[in-house]
Formats: structure tokens, sequence, C-alpha cells
């Protein structure tokens, strides 16, 4: 994989992040559930680009 599209997954990886974060913290009203989904896509996301 070139760089560009290793890019752009982690791009496309980072809008589930921020409209994930706030779900999380809607139904959880706590930043502890958001941290754990934020670091879940986090090792999935560099797991797909180290490939």
């Amino acid at each position: 994989m070139d760089v560009s599209r290793k890019l752009g997954i982690l791009v496309f990886c980072g809008v589930p992040a921020i409209v994930g974060g706030g779900i999380m913290y809607a139904l959880f009203d706590s930043y502890i559930p958001v941290f754990i989904w934020e670091v879940l896509l986090m090792f999935s996301a560099g797991i797909y680009v180290s490939k």
C-alpha cells in the first residue's frame, strides 16, 4: 500500500471515531467508554494500515 492510501484509510477511520465518540458519551455520560472506543478504533486502524 502506498502512503496516500494509508492516509486515506486513517481519515476514513476518523469519522467513526468522532461520531462514535459522541454516541458513546451520549449513552454512558462518561468519557471512559469514549476512551475505550477511541483505543479500539486506533488499534483496528493501525492493524489494517500496517498490512
